[in-house]
Formats: C-alpha cells, structure tokens, sequence
C-alpha cells in the first residue's frame, strides 16, 4: 500500500509544476467510491429497494478496489503476496456472507487511505523537486560576431556566451565577463537578498537577473549546471530506501503469507468444530483485514523523505534516506578549515623577501605567476593581490600542484615553488607561504582567512547536540589553526594534516567506536569523507570530487545548517520510531480482540485503516519549517 514516487530526471532541468491533490487518480477514484457509498447508505436509510443500495455499494467496491486489486494480481502473477490485494479480497469475502455495507466501507476507507498517501507522497516529492521549476527552456547567446540567437538552453555548452537582460532568468552556469547586476539566487543558494554580480562572478542557471545587463561565458554545460545536480540528487534521495524500510519489506512477504495461513486456519478449524460458515468467515475477514501491515509499511519512508524535502528548501540537499538515517546516529564532529570554517577567500597582508634578490613586488609577481593555474584558495588570493598592485603575472609551463604541499611551475627561466612555510615563521593565525625560486627560499608570503559568521552558534550547538567536542582538521600551520580553534570555540585541533593523515585521523576515531560527520569542500577532503560516517560538502566552493564524495551538501556554504540537519535526522528517526510502535500496537490490540472476543467488521476495518493514517500523517509534520528550526 505504497505509492511510489517517479524518479526519473530528464536530460536538463524540466518543468516541474505543482499539482493540485484533484490531479492524482487516487484522490478522484476515493472521492468516487466515497459518494457511491454515501448514496448507497443513503438508500438503505431511506428504505428504498434493497437491490438499489446493493448496486451502489457494489459500484463503491468497483470504484474504490479495481486500482489496488489489479496492482495486487499484477504482483501475484510475480510471486509477490501485495496486501492491497488482502484488502480487497477481505472485502468481497464480506459481501459474500451477505456484510455489503462492512465491505463497502472497508474499501472507502482503504481508498481514502491511499489517496492521502498519495497526496503525501505528491507533496514529498514537489517540495523536493520543486526547484527544477525555475530553470529556464531557453538563452539568448551571441555568436562569434556578436549577433543574438535564441536557443534552447540544453545545447548550452562550455565557452557559450549569454546575453542576459534586466529580468530574465539565467540559462546556464557561468561567469560574468561583462556588465553588473543583481542577481537573485534564493532557489539555488537561499540568500534571501540579491547578490551583487560583476566581471569574474558566478551566477547560476535559474537564477533571475536584476536591473542591469550581464554577458555571462558559461563554465557548465547544460546537463551539469548546479540545479541539474541538484536534480541526480533529488532523483538519488528519492529513489533510495532506508535500513528500516529494507528489512521491513523483507519481513512483510513473510509475514503476509503467514497471515494468510492464520486466516484459512481461523476459517477452517471453527467451521471442522461445528461453528457456521458466516460467523467464521466473517471472524476470519476481519483477522485478514486487522493483521495487514499496511501501517508498518507506512511508518518509515514517508517521514524520512519528509526530512529530505524539509532540508533541501532550507539549502540542504540529502543524497538517501539512508543518509538521513546515519545523520541520525552521528557522534563527533570534524570540520575542515579553509572554505568551511572560513569564507576561503584569505588575503594577502604581508610580503617578506628573505634576502635582496628580489624585492617584494617580484616576489609577489614571481608566486602569482606559479599560482596562476591553481585553484587553492591561497593561489587565488595570491594573483588577486599581484593584479591589485597593478603587477605582471607572466604565464607558467611544467605545473604541477601537490594537495597539502603547494605548487611547483617554470617562470621564463626559473622554477618557482610555493608552499608551506614553518609552523614557526608567521603571526598568530597567519598562513605564510614560502616561495623558492630555483630551490632557495627567497621570501615569505602571509595570508589570513576569516571564519564565517555563524560558524561559533553553529560548534556551540553541534556540541550539544552530540555531547562531544567538534574537532578541526586542517593541512594549515598549527598557529593559524589554533587562532581560528580559538575564534570558533574548537578544543580538538589537529594541523599540518596531509590528506592520508585526515583519513587516518577519521579512520581512527570511527575504529574507537565513534560516528564522524566529516565537513569539508576540497579535493584533499575527499579521501576523509569518504572513509567517514557521514560526509557534507561546501556546495558553493566545494570541489567537483568533495560533492560527488559527499553524502549531502550545503549549497549556500551556512553552517548553521548543520546543526539543523542534525537535530531534523534525529528528529525523524523518533517519528519512525513512534510510528512502528503505533503500528504494532494497533495490529496486536485488534488481532487479540478478534481471536479472544468478537471485533466487529467496521470497528476493525475503522482501526487499521486509521492506524495507516495516523502514521502517514504524523511523518508528514516533518516537512513543517517548524521541523527544521527545532533543535
């Protein structure tokens, strides 16, 4: 008795539009059997022909069973004992022995059962996917000589440039090569004002453009935007089932098939003891109808995938429901540095040559140029401040970039390296770099970082969320990593760390008995995060490789979304939890009702199948943002 939801996700981001619940056929199918059996009680009472209630009962059964019976014998034919055929089955067993009006009901309560799962599973999956709506079927692009074509933007391709006026939604990821805008990124980011968008700033397709005019270069092709990704992972998250709900659809074929052989011996052993057909049959229906574990069935997915949608309109996307369910369970903390807890974009404050071959604006032009091909946060804010000063940064061949340890390239005729420097060069909570030029060190380059904002609310609540001490892993020097320690209120520091030595530090803290979540955003995370628990990444300046490794992402970088997941996970598992228990409690109480004393038909059907909707709804008040803000 589960609808599925329909994870298939087109090439480019489709056009996802809310529906209303009067859309699903089994709401309309419901509200048919549901009329068909008002006018049929209303007959009865009336005291008109018998034979006319009987029809309009007959034609509730019609209406409300033909979809889940034929789903039922579709199933049997593949060996599969499906209880909404149990369901129906029950029901016309009851009409059989002459109890129409109990079976009639039977069937428009077990259709209003699944029409609201229906609309759950519907509002589910909108919520989630509702995103894909924004994005935008066509783009204005400028060929070679400047003249403007409107395209679809699934052709869209790397190099692509877009003309984007005041207004429009953006076709595709890319860079600002021209103009100056307000961009607002709410559905993709979750920024609640406009970004500021000049030359050398990323936009997003889906986004919408303010007042100004940009030319935009795009650095994605169509299929590889940030919302398409946001889409495989929608369609992951979707598609996944949890531990929970694996083992019990493992258990339920058993269990139907051994509810089923619990019925014929409750049909049987009465009637070889003497008892009359009708009153066994009808005690039999009823155990069948009581004992389905259709509430079981219901009591997990539905509030995980609740948590799911929740947490992607809060900038969270969850990969599984099985994620969630290791969110819930996690028990340490480790954060990366530079672009997690800090914003990644350091600066330049000091340049030191080491001795009188060069002065500091050779130096610096000298570093610039080595790290112009690199993408590390440093080697940025290196070229950023050698362009600032108005200086050369002349082009390098023979690059090469070491994750933890630096870069290494020619610069006309002198191999230029920049590094590490010693924990013991530098200022508190500085990073220098040291730069050597054909192998000897010629001066020193300091940089700082800042943390984010929100990132000390964000280690205070995370400790007393999971009782433990966050702990801070980082390739940076020591003093700067326990300046930033200091500022975001981290005890456990450990700096200088290699990739293996973070995989290592993870690995050995997991072998303790510990569940490490692991938030990071760079290549040399990635083997981390893989080893861990539980991995999320920075989705703004994450890596390629950290978002493909990770089990969830941030994508507006807020940390104070961490916390928030964390206590939403456990949140949900304690949903699952008071709904298994519902669950059981009502099938044990029916079932011992019925096997000891006498459980009328209707009181029967009445407590399981509002059993089935009290644990379908009870899950759907997870996808409430009073959910998501409670911790």
């Amino acid at each position: 008795m589960t609808a599925g939801i329909d994870t298939r996700i087109p090439s480019r981001p489709a056009r996802l539009r809310r529906s209303s619940a009067w859309s699903l056929p089994e709401v309309r199918w419901a509200a048919l059997a549901t009329g068909l059996f008002g006018l049929g009680a209303l007959a009865a009472l009336a005291g008109g022909p018998s034979w006319l209630s009987w029809a309009l009962y007959l034609a509730c059964y019609a209406a409300g069973g033909w979809e889940p019976g034929l789903a039922g014998l579709k199933a049997l034919r593949d060996k599969v004992l499906d209880v909404d055929l149990l369901m129906v089955a029950a029901a016309i067993g009851a009409a059989g022995i002459g109890q129409v009006f109990d079976g009639a009901l039977l069937i428009v309560i077990f259709a209003t059962s699944g029409a609201l799962e229906a609309v759950a599973t519907k509002r589910t999956e909108d919520s989630v996917r509702g995103l894909l709506d924004v994005a935008p079927e066509t783009a204005v692009r400028l060929d070679e000589s400047g003249v403007e074509e409107v395209v679809a933007a699934a052709v869209l391709d790397v190099g692509d440039i877009l003309m984007i006026r005041p207004g429009e939604r953006i076709g595709g990821d890319g860079i600002v090569i021209d103009g100056a805008s307000e961009v607002d990124q709410a559905h993709i980011t979750g920024e609640p004002l406009p970004a500021d968008k000049k030359p050398g700033e990323e936009v997003f397709a889906g986004t919408v453009n303010g007042t100004g005019t940009l030319r935009v270069r795009v650095h994605r092709p169509a299929a590889d935007t940030v919302i398409a990704r946001m889409a495989a992972l929608v369609a992951e998250a979707s598609a996944s089932k949890a531990k929970t709900q694996l083992f019990i659809e493992k258990v339920e074929q058993r269990y139907s098939v051994g509810m089923v052989a619990a019925t014929v011996a409750l049909l049987v052993i009465p009637l070889l003891l003497g008892d009359d057909l009708r009153s066994a049959l009808l005690r039999a229906m009823t155990f069948m109808i009581v004992a389905s574990p259709c509430a079981l069935v219901l009591s997990t997915m539905p509030p995980l995938l609740a948590s799911i949608a929740n947490a992607g309109r809060h900038g969270v996307l969850v990969k599984s429901a099985v994620v969630l369910e290791k969110l819930a369970t996690v028990t340490h903390v480790a954060f990366d540095k530079t672009g997690t807890l800090t914003h990644g974009a350091p600066r330049l404050t000091r340049v030191d040559s080491l001795n009188d071959g060069f002065s500091d604006d050779e130096l610096l032009s000298l570093a610039a140029a080595a790290e112009n091909p690199s993408e590390h946060p440093l080697g940025r804010a290196i070229v950023a401040a050698a362009r600032q000063n108005g200086l050369t940064v002349r082009p390098a061949i023979e690059f090469v970039a070491t994750p933890g340890q630096g870069v290494r390239a020619r610069v006309g005729a002198d191999v230029v390296e920049v590094g590490a420097a010693d924990a013991t060069v530098g200022e508190l909570g500085d990073t220098p770099v040291v730069v050597r030029v054909n192998g000897v060190p010629a001066g020193v380059l300091t940089l700082t970082d800042h943390p984010r904002a929100e990132a000390v609310g964000a280690v205070a609540r995370l400790r007393a969320i999971t009782g433990t001490e966050p702990m801070l892993l980082t390739g940076d020097n020591p003093r700067a990593a326990t300046r930033l320690a200091d500022d975001t209120g981290i005890v456990d520091v450990r700096a200088g760390l290699l990739p293996e030595d973070k995989l290592t530090a993870v690995r050995d803290h997991q072998d303790s008995g510990a569940r490490v979540m692991l938030v990071g955003d760079g290549i040399n995370d990635a083997p981390a995060m893989a080893a861990a628990h539980v991995a999320v990444a920075m989705g703004r300046s994450g890596s390629d490789l950290a978002l493909e490794t990770a089990d969830a992402v941030i994508t507006r970088d807020d940390l104070s979304a961490l916390p928030a997941l964390l206590a939403l996970a456990r949140r949900a598992r304690r949903v699952v939890a008071a709904n298994l228990v519902i669950a059981a409690m009502f099938i044990v109480v029916l079932v011992t009702w019925d096997l000891v004393g006498h459980l009328p038909l209707p009181l029967g059907v009445a407590g399981h199948e509002g059993s089935t909707i009290l644990v379908g709804l009870n899950g759907l008040r997870l996808l409430r943002s009073r959910a998501w803000s409670r911790t």
